[in-house]
């Protein structure tokens, strides 16, 4: 390991000792998003509610639904028949988020199960326009001088207390609009001098609607502060005996990673550890990329010096004109190579001869009659062969080796 890259190690751990020296007294910020998430322990969370509601909602089976919609729940529990088709399930549909975030094709599945004689509870601070228009409510918000501080029952004889919520943890959405002869009225929230609607009952054809406009009072918050948890006991004592189906998945765009950093990304000194480590490897990475070995000088084969000797024999023979020499070598290197190669008596070129090359070779056997008949032309002839001797014979030699 190189000096440098020693330094930069050094670097890095005296950076990551100066982190958890500085964060190792610093407490935690709490986080107040209203997550409304079954995860969460933070204050507006739902853990606690998760793991009190069979305590909240007695005597009462409770099944969480993780479907991605209420449609795709309530539509595979759908059973068509002749007539007007059933549900295989029963009981009331249960919702708790901070806003209406259900699809529109869920709120029309969402009014044909509370047709069929079930029901649905619903606690958000505002619910989606096509519930609030079918049912013909409208819904609103103070202006934010106005602080409601209280929110009761309107059952005196359910829960007479009145419980102190502020403003900032509620917000102050309430029934501004709503079908007196059809509508009973649940809940209040308000002050001295003004009270609002926040918990209805609304009947649509053989079910009911539970809306409620207080999801804070389901809270870690507020379950945990004094005895706050009765008015959540209240408002849910309302909720029709049988089963409830609980949909917890999506609430307030609720999404958990699957990131396998998704712990370390959530501490402050994990996470700066995991940028210190990214920016460490990047560092050594531009520092590193250089070189370390010299430059490989280019070694030049050696030259094949035979060949080149064979090369310029052959010039100076072709230049002087000397055929008759060049063509004697051919016929001797062509005979020569028939001896070694298939074990062929060379002393006579006849048809016997001809016949033995033409079985161990496999070459055609015009192409090496051909080839005998130019070297015993060429031996009995007693005047210089020309250029086009020494090709002919060149170019047969070459059809019978190759």
């Amino acid at each position: 390991m190189s000096k440098s890259i020693k330094i930069y190690i050094a670097i890095l751990i005296l950076v990551f000792v100066i982190i958890l020296i500085a964060d190792h007294d610093k407490q935690k910020p709490i986080d107040w998003r209203p997550t409304y998430s079954v995860n969460d322990k933070i204050p507006f969370g739902l853990y606690v509610f998760d793991k009190e509601i069979n305590g909240l909602l007695k005597n009462q089976k409770i099944e969480r639904v993780s479907a991605v919609t209420p449609y795709e729940f309530l539509d595979s529990k759908y059973v068509p028949d002749t007539t007007a088709g059933k549900y295989k399930i029963k009981g009331t549909f249960f919702n708790i988020s901070e806003y209406g975030q259900i699809d529109d094709q869920s709120i029309t599945e969402l009014f044909y199960f509370v047709s069929h004689g079930n029901n649905a509870f619903l606690s958000m601070k505002n619910f989606p326009k096509s519930l609030l228009d079918s049912l013909k409510i409208e819904i609103n918000t103070s202006y934010p001088n106005e602080k409601m501080n209280s929110v009761w029952m309107a059952n005196k004889k359910l829960n007479p207390k009145k419980y102190s919520i502020t403003e900032e943890e509620m917000g102050n959405y309430y029934f501004s609009k709503i079908d007196t002869l059809m509508t009973t009225v649940l809940g209040y929230q308000g002050n001295k001098n003004k009270k609002q609607i926040d918990f209805i009952k609304v009947p649509y054809i053989n079910g009911y609607f539970y809306l409620h406009t207080k999801p804070v009072a389901f809270t870690n918050y507020h379950l945990l502060k004094k005895d706050h948890y009765k008015y959540a006991e209240s408002v849910l004592s309302y909720v029709p005996k049988g089963n409830v189906y609980w949909y917890t998945k999506g609430q307030n765009n609720e999404s958990i990673s699957d990131s396998p950093l998704r712990y370390i990304m959530s501490q402050p000194a994990l996470k700066w550890a995991w940028y210190l480590f990214l920016i460490g490897i990047l560092i050594f990475i531009i520092f590193n990329a250089k070189r370390k070995q010299r430059i490989v000088p280019i070694v030049k084969p050696l030259p094949n010096l035979t060949l080149d000797f064979t090369k310029t024999i052959g010039n100076l023979y072709y230049q002087e004109g000397d055929h008759d020499n060049i063509i004697d070598k051919k016929i001797i290197y062509f005979l020569e190579r028939i001896r070694n190669e298939y074990l062929i008596d060379t002393t006579k070129l006849d048809d016997d001869f001809i016949n033995k090359l033409h079985h161990k070779s496999g070459k055609d056997e015009n192409d090496i009659r051909e080839l005998v008949f130019l070297i015993n032309e060429h031996r009995k002839s007693y005047h210089g062969s020309l250029e086009e001797d020494l090709i002919r014979i060149n170019n047969a030699i070459e059809k019978v080796l190759h």
